[in-house]
């Protein structure tokens, strides 16, 4: 296996056919072979450096501007695959982008090394003939920029082009490995002569670049000078940059350079060279300043003994130690340096002391103390007192200084930098040298020191690397490039380095690599795709007869490799089918073809590739229906042609299955025109044999072929029409349709004409049965035959289909005994089940219930009449095979939802004990029956609740619902009292407690213990459901606007309060075990358990619960939510009882888990390889919001009923808990639409119960929901505007989440009123805070715009608009935010706009004759004008920026126009009239523009009110003035109005002018002490109390005569709002001095004023002691009036009483301010 995969993972046409398929084989050869996966991994490598080579290629050859650092990246890559393909343009490609590169004075840094690293890669490359390549391109261009054709030429900018050669790592690179190179003479010689040129190209050069290339060469001189020589020209090249010009004297390097390249020579091998360096030193020491007073002096007789000054025979190691620990005090290194540097101490002693300072400074740890003391410093002191003319005195002190220094330049870096720099350091050395040229010791440690200092630039090994780190490294070893070494004499032995290049690269690739075959191919086929651009082009370019190639023959590709790309090539591969088909002389030749396009289908499956590359989608470009489609167009004229059309009919269904996710609509109309053709229709005519087919039938052969043949075609059928359940065209729509109906016709002949029935095995009935259940899935299958009506194939369909059932299983007895037969029988149900729903459909009013019947009875008894019925279907109730039982169950509950059906279903069980309920209950809590069984009895249950039941027997009645009889006491029940004792007996209830307490939520049940079955058991089935079981869903008869899932074969059914009976079977007690979970086995509604035939017999009527429970799913307890709601509507009190009894609502709620859904879900949008498939995923969370929708409507059903069944403090929290994390569920995706269809319609219940709480039980639940929403804010807010973007498709959803929302914000908004008063200390959040939460703005300003969005867009006719314009009421009455974004999305403008068009609409209809004048309260127009001024009501609520806007908009004379048509309308009036106080509410402007005259012509006037006046001020005055009494609403809101009106000087104006007032004093007042004021007195007397806060309303009140007599007697009225009102008007009149003297003269409001202060209201008392203080408050008058005793008496008694009252003032300041009135009183009041 590990070869299998280690050439499976080389072949490089699979990976790139495959990649899936090469990356799993990739994976399992890392483990198996980790040598063979290292092959691999190097080859791959190659294959990347192979791309990068031919795009480079490509690249380069493109016109236009190029991206060169992307260039530089490729060739750089490309390097690694010379080794193989060998394509040596590429260098001189490469050196080219190099050098034009460094060219341009533009280049950015980055581009410039990335380029170098290729070039110094290229240089130092592994294979020599890739550096030999590189060597000579360089050189190509040296000569091209420098050479002698160029001398002619003015110097210019030819040579930038060398540039890319001038930096020091190049020259290094050169220098030191180029003219070195031990391989290869070409190398060397390109090298040396690439050196050559630019040493003498200065006159070629610009100085720019002549100066750029002296400092790259500097730092490579000490390598180069090894190569100096007199007798070369290389050599001497280099020995003239020692020497400075003959004619201008100018140097070519600098002084120091200079210096440091004449000592360097001294230590050449070549003698010639050394005496050169001599003659030059001594020009340089001579020429010194100061040289007549050092030694030695310079002459003939010194040089001549000095040639071979440092060729010494011992030289020196270059090595420090590095203790851990010192062995030396610190304070002793410092003395011993005291002595030494001390001039008062012998000469001896200080040598001695150097000699120990030497010895230390061997531990490199005691450099820094002798460092700080400046010690180098010292030390060339005393050499430099040596050279002096008086130096012999410290020639002692001198080698043991040179020892010293010598150590501390070795472990000190940075100080051999500086005093290489110093050339009278490097001079002081050398005349040293010179004194004591007969001490070898000390020419030694010189020489030592000379290459420490001259060679320290080559010494430093960062400097050269690639990519040289951005803080210097400082060795503590010095070391030397190897050819450094070579070159030179060297007195000291240090470290060598640089023994190979440090840019030489290394290769993927080893030679015993590329021998291998599987290798050597992959690259090769790897250069041809990467040359040609992928397999498309190599392909055409192999196939065309001109080929050109322009690489190595090694590296053609074989006919072998040709083959196997064309074979792998899905295009390229399918093409050469169609062309063999095409070209095809034989049937066998054809078969081939169609064989190996079909291969590559399953190679798509297999390797789960999908997308642009599969065959599928590559077909789509070819034309294969032409090659295909002459064979199916004609019948086959024998059997190979019947084997031929098999493998084409089994191709293309394997293409349609391939294609079902990414459809091509072209396929599909394609083959349904091919199936619908008007003239000979071969492929649905070979459905049906002919009568000479039927003839050949005793051929064994020839019929085998023609039932595969069949066989094939009833698949692709299925599969045609399982593909287009996803369909959207319409085109193809309407073929299907046709397709449908002529294809069930065809099937319907050949059930008429399949095998005999006595015959085993039974495959063509089987196969048709199959295909009629596929086909009447859909629906309307039946309803598009030209000729034959739609009710009329349904009946046929249901006369064969009862045959069927007939013969094969009621009149054998079942499959009891035999499975014979058992696919045609759950077939024919299946068909039977979808048929009923299809005639339901189809029938509309006619009846068809009694097509259904079946005789019953053997038909041997012909004599006696034979009773029509149902009763075949019970038999099959009881089958040994779940799924039968499941689907005839579904096929009971579909006829049950007519009331025929439930009577013809109940009279067909009479002879059954218990009857239809009996028989429905038993099968329901049967533990031992598997849940999607059950559920279906539920259903049916379900559906007999929903007929009215009597609650006595009446005679006559079809339907008497279930009948209970008590054979002791001869007791007989009907109705709803027999349906209670029937659930009361058979224990209903704990059964459905312990199905909740046995729920199974997962996904997957497995059975590993098969002996826990029950051993009398028949037969079990372990095989699960069919296909086309797992997700069947039957064409639903639900409105389009609440289809639920929760039913797979019947209607939601409700129930109203009434009557029925029926008769009773008894509960069949279960002996089944627990099973264990069976292995791997998906059941898609609920756990298969062992089972045996049922049939029905007596039992307990109430039968114990069974000790041992099996697991329900979440789809029968969905049923049994759906039973329950039914159970509620009929007998509320009694169902609502036993559920709280069994805690049933409690046990249901802890099911619903949102947090598994949500795991679910995020499995789906992230699918792993690991992962559990798709489909069983989609099916766990279907199931678990069926459930979820189904619970929530029986909670909204309890909370209708009873709410204190679902509001309980422990179930609360919980359950909005788990409600908001489903809505907050994240479904972006999820692709499934059958699932998103689920989640919209389990989010619209739950929004329907989160309003149904808030609705009925909103002060104790709003809290929590609160408190829920705001943790999931945001993701609240992104599910509104989903649910909002939905409106199209989803309108429920739609109006449910906006409906909640609305509900929401007008329940925060009532608590909030009512806990005005109120402070609470640990409030919910409210949602207006979050809402205008400043970090969450974004958010809600989203939420807001797409509300305001949906209302604008949506017509005024469509529904949904009302929708969100109750939203966007409830949300612009509560948000700031929300107001913003109205005002700034101009709604406040296109309301106005509205009104406008509305009240000329309304004009212009008045005016047509024959129509009225009033409109009709429902008219749209008038609710149109409802909506639009309830927007603006609430938009322009307590924000003055809208009200502003609005008066700009000129709502006012708006209103003004529209006033007659308000006038008209109660409602429409209270509305504005709510408008106009919104709107004047703190806001002066706006009242005053109430006060502007309107010109505005009404045609129409109101009758019964009376005409406009000039201004919409004086229409409201004299609506208030003529407003009848029995219209309250109307009268509040109009006195509102003008009470915020009275605030307003300038309608203060108008009220005067208009008399308004004169109407208060009409005012009746009431009889008798004891008796309230009306609530007209109280609006008057606030409209009046808001006039007296100025003083011209003052004026106003006191200018009515009687006035003040009217308020006093109105004081002595109680009322319940508002008692003090009189007494507030008095306080502000009080207040005005000119006031006073009336007030003064009326003795009755000083005695009300005065009584106040004995009052029992505190408020009263302050009110009165305000009003006194401010009376007499500088009005002396006042004060002579108010000292009679009886006022006087009662202040001082109020003074007294309040001190002792309110000892505590701070803590109420009204009481403060009482005590003070009444303290300012008594001190006015005593003073004279």
């Amino acid at each position: 296996m590990s070869a299998a995969l280690f050439l499976l993972s080389l072949d490089m046409p699979i990976s790139l056919e495959y990649p899936n398929i090469h990356e799993a084989v990739v994976a399992y050869l890392e483990q198996l072979n980790s040598e063979n996966y290292s092959i691999y991994k190097q080859t791959s490598e190659a294959v990347y450096s192979i791309e990068c080579t031919c795009n480079f290629l490509s690249d380069i050859e493109k016109e236009g501007e190029k991206d060169l650092l992307e260039l530089v990246e490729l060739a750089d890559q490309s390097l690694c695959s010379f080794s193989y393909h060998q394509h040596f343009p590429l260098i001189k490609e490469i050196i080219s982008v190099c050098s034009k590169i460094w060219k341009s004075a533009q280049a950015s840094p980055l581009l410039q090394g990335e380029s170098q690293k290729v070039l110094l890669h290229m240089l130092s490359h592994p294979l020599p003939q890739v550096k030999v390549e590189t060597y000579h391109c360089c050189l190509e261009i040296t000569k091209e920029c420098l050479g002698v054709h160029n001398v002619t030429k003015p110097v210019s900018s030819l040579c930038n082009g060398i540039h890319f050669l001038l930096h020091p790592k190049v020259l290094y690179e050169i220098s030191v490995f180029g003219i070195q190179e031990p391989k290869s003479e070409q190398v060397n010689t390109a090298a040396k002569a690439i050196l050559l040129y630019l040493l003498q190209g200065r006159l070629m050069m610009t100085a720019l670049t002549w100066n750029k290339f002296i400092e790259s060469l500097c730092p490579v001189i000490p390598v180069l000078q090894g190569y100096a020589d007199t007798e070369d020209p290389l050599g001497n090249c280099i020995l003239l940059l020692s020497k400075a010009s003959s004619d201008t004297g100018e140097e070519i390097l600098p002084c120091t350079t200079r210096l440091k390249s004449m000592l360097r020579l001294l230590l050449v091998k070549k003698p010639s060279v050394r005496a050169l360096a001599l003659k030059l030193l001594a020009f340089h020491l001579t020429s010194e300043e100061g040289a007549d007073t050092k030694r030695p002096l310079i002459d003939a007789r010194v040089l001549s003994r000095v040639t071979n000054l440092f060729i010494v025979k011992k030289p020196i190691e270059l090595k420090l130690d590095d203790r851990r620990e010192l062995v030396i005090k610190l304070e002793t290194v410092e003395k011993v340096y005291e002595i030494f540097i001390s001039d008062d101490v012998d000469l001896v002693l200080r040598k001695s002391a150097a000699e120990q300072l030497a010895v230390i400074m061997q531990d490199i740890k005691m450099h820094a103390v002798v460092k700080k003391l400046h010690l180098t410093d010292k030390i060339i002191e005393y050499l430099n007192e040596c050279v002096g003319q008086e130096g012999k005195v410290v020639e002692c002190l001198v080698q043991p200084c040179l020892t010293l220094l010598r150590k501390l330049l070795c472990g000190d870096p940075v100080m051999r930098v500086s005093l290489s720099q110093q050339s009278s350091v490097l001079t002081l050395l050398f005349r040293v040298s010179l004194i004591f040229h007969e001490d070898c010791t000390v020419v030694t440690e010189v020489g030592a020191l000379f290459c420490l200092l001259l060679f320290d630039e080559v010494s430093r090994m960062d400097m050269w690397s690639v990519n040289p780190p951005s803080k210097p490294s400082l060795p503590s070893v010095f070391s030397l490039p190897v050819s450094v070494f070579r070159r030179y004499h060297l007195p000291v032995h240090v470290i060598g380095h640089h023994a190979v290049s440090p840019y030489s690269i290394v290769l993927p690739l080893s030679a015993d690599c590329l021998a291998l075959k599987p290798v050597s191919d992959m690259l090769k086929i790897a250069w041809n795709l990467s040359w040609y651009h992928g397999s498309d082009n190599l392909l055409k370019q192999m196939n065309s007869e001109t080929k050109t190639q322009e690489f190595l023959d090694t590296m053609k590709l074989s006919a072998e490799d040709i083959l196997t790309l064309k074979i792998t090539h899905v295009a390229s591969g399918l093409q050469d089918c169609l062309h063999s088909i095409a070209e095809a002389a034989t049937h066998r030749e054809v078969r081939a073809a169609v064989t190996r396009m079909s291969f590559y289908l399953l190679n798509d499956r297999l390797s789960l590739k999908g997308g642009p590359g599969s065959c599928g989608a590559t077909l789509k470009s070819l034309a294969w229906h032409t090659a295909l489609n002459r064979f199916l167009q004609v019948l086959p004229a024998s059997t190979e042609d019947e084997k031929l059309l098999i493998d084409i009919i089994h191709f293309l269904n394997k293409l349609i299955k391939e294609q079902r996710k990414n459809y091509s609509l072209e396929l599909l109309n394609w083959i349904l025109e091919l199936l619908l053709r008007h003239s000979a229709n071969p492929l649905l005519d070979l459905l049906v044999l002919t009568e000479s087919q039927a003839r050949e039938e005793t051929d064994d052969i020839r019929t085998a072929v023609r039932q595969q043949l069949q066989k094939e075609l009833i698949a692709l059928f299925d599969t045609l029409l399982l593909n287009f359940m996803d369909v959207n065209d319409r085109k193809c729509l309407e073929l299907l349709y046709v397709f449908q109906t002529q294809l069930a016709l065809k099937l319907l002949q050949c059930l008429k004409v399949t095998d005999a029935p006595h015959f085993y095995g039974l495959p063509s009935l089987e196969r048709t049965l199959r295909g009629m259940a596929n086909l009447t899935a859909f629906p309307g299958w039946s309803s598009h035959s030209p000729l034959t009506k739609p009710l009329d194939i349904c009946v046929k369909y249901l006369s064969g289909l009862l045959e069927v059932i007939t013969s094969f299983y009621v009149e054998r007895g079942g499959n009891a005994m035999s499975f014979m037969g058992k696919g045609v029988t759950k077939s024919t149900i299946l068909c039977l089940l979808h048929l009923s729903h299809e005639m339901m459909a189809q029938a509309g009013s006619l009846e068809w219930m009694s097509l259904w019947f079946l005789p019953l009875g053997s038909h041997s008894e012909e004599h006696i009449p034979t009773q029509q019925g149902l009763a075949w279907l019970i038999p099959l109730w009881v089958d040994r095979d779940p799924e039968v039982r499941f689907t005839s169950l579904g096929l009971g509950s579909a006829l049950t939802t007519l009331e025929t059906g439930c009577v013809a279903l109940a009279n067909s069980c009479q002879n059954i004990s218990g009857g239809l309920w009996g028989t429905v209950v038993n099968i329901l809590l049967d533990q031992s029956e598997c849940s999607m069984v059950r559920r279906e009895a539920a259903f049916i249950f379900q559906n007999l609740l929903v007929i009215p039941m009597p609650t006595e027997i009446i005679k006559d009645h079809t339907w008497q619902g279930p009948c209970v009889h008590d054979e002791d006491s001869g007791l007989s029940l009907i109705g709803k009292p027999a349906l209670q004792a029937l659930l009361y007996h058979c224990h209903f209830y704990e059964h459905l407690n312990q199905m909740v307490k046995h729920c199974y939520l997962g996904r997957c049940v497995f059975d590993l213990n098969f002996s826990a079955f029950d051993r009398n058991s028949e037969g079990n089935d372990l095989n699960g459901l069919d296909d086309s079981f797992k997700f069947w869903r039957p064409p639903s008869r639900i409105s389009s606007e609440d289809q639920d899932p929760n039913s797979l074969s019947t209607s939601e059914t409700t129930v109203a309060p009434s009557s029925e009976s029926a008769e009773f079977q008894p509960l069949v007690q279960s002996t089944t075990l627990l099973p264990e979970a069976s292995h791997d086995q998906f059941v898609a509604q609920g756990h298969q358990e062992s089972t045996s035939p049922r049939p029905p017999h007596d039992s307990s009527l109430s039968a114990p619960l069974p000790k041992l429970c099996v697991f329900v799913t979440p789809s029968l307890l969905s049923a049994m939510c759906s039973l329950l709601d039914n159970l509620l509507m009929i007998a509320p009190r009694d169902t609502a009882k036993a559920v709280r009894q069994a805690h049933l609502i409690e046990l249901l709620c802890s099911i619903a888990d949102a947090t598994l859904i949500q795991i679910c879900v995020q499995e789906l949008r992230t699918l792993l390889p690991s992962s559990p498939p798709a489909e069983h995923t989609q099916a766990q969370v279907s199931f678990l919001l069926e459930y979820l929708s189904s619970l929530s409507r029986l909670l909204q059903s309890c909370l209708l009923v009873e709410p204190d069944l679902v509001i309980q403090e422990k179930l609360m929290k919980p359950l909005i808990t788990n409600i908001i994390g489903i809505l907050t569920i994240c479904t972006k995706d999820v692709l499934d639409t059958e699932l998103i269809s689920a989640f919209y319609l389990t989010w619209t219940h739950l929004f329907n119960l989160l309003a149904t709480l808030l609705r009925k039980t909103g002060a104790i639940t709003l809290p929590s929901i609160t408190v829920a929403l705001a943790k999931h804010w945001t993701a609240m807010i992104d599910m509104f505007c989903k649910c909002v973007s939905l409106s199209a498709t989803c309108p429920a959803l739609y109006t449910a989440s906006l409906q909640f929302l609305s509900v929401l914000l007008t329940e925060e908004a009532k608590e909030h009123l009512q806990d005005k008063s109120k402070t609470s200390l640990c409030r919910s959040p409210a949602m207006a805070s979050l809402l205008d939460k400043s970090q969450e703005n974004q958010n809600s300003q989203r939420l807001s715009d797409v509300i305001l969005q949906c209302y604008e867009e949506k017509s005024s006719k469509d529904i949904l608009k009302r929708v969100a314009a109750n939203a966007l009421m409830s949300l612009l009455a509560v948000s700031r935010r929300a107001q913003k974004r109205a005002l700034e999305a101009n709604l406040i403008d296109n309301c106005m706009e509205q009104m406008k068009h509305i009240n000329a609409q309304l004009n212009l209809d008045s005016l047509r004759p024959g129509k009225a004048a009033l409109k009709k309260k429902e008219d749209g127009v008038i609710k149109e004008l409802s909506i639009a001024m309830q927007l603006l009501r609430n938009c322009l609520y307590q924000n003055e920026e809208c009200k502003e806007a609005a008066l700009e908009a000129h709502l006012v004379p708006v209103l003004h126009s529209l006033w007659p048509w308000i006038l008209m309308d109660d409602s429409l009036m209270q509305i504005s009239l709510q408008l106009l106080c919104v709107y004047t509410a703190n806001f002066p402007n706006g009242c005053s523009s109430l006060c502007w005259s309107s010109c505005g012509q009404h045609p129409v006037q109101a009758a019964h009110r009376g005409a406009l006046g000039n201004s919409l001020m004086l229409c409201v005055l004299k609506l208030a003035s003529q407003m009848p009494l029995e219209n309250t609403t109307v009268q509040q809101m109009v006195f509102m109005l003008l009470s915020n009106l009275a605030l307003s000087h300038d309608c203060k104006g108008v009220i005067q002018k208009s008399n308004f007032l004169q109407n208060f004093l009409s005012l009746a007042l009431p009889k008798g002490r004891n008796k309230h004021l009306s609530n007209l007195t109280i609006l008057w007397l606030k409209l009046l109390l808001n006039i007296s806060f100025g003083e011209d309303g003052q004026q106003m009140i006191l200018r009515l005569p009687g006035c003040l007599d009217l308020l006093t007697e109105m004081s002595k009225y109680k009322h319940r709002s508002s008692p003090l009102l009189p007494l507030l008007i008095f306080h502000n009149i009080c207040f005005s001095p000119a006031n006073k003297p009336k007030i003064l003269a009326n003795e009755k409001v000083i005695t009300v004023l005065a009584g106040c202060l004995e009052s029992e209201n505190q408020n009263a008392q302050r009110i009165g002691a305000a009003a006194l203080w401010a009376l007499i408050y500088n009005y002396q008058k006042a004060k002579a009036a108010l000292k009679s005793p009886s006022v006087k008496r009662r202040v001082d008694e109020a003074y007294s009483l309040a001190k002792k009252t309110f000892p505590n003032l701070e803590e109420n300041p009204l009481n403060a301010y009482y005590l003070k009135c009444l303290e300012n009183l008594v001190q006015l009041l005593n003073s004279s």
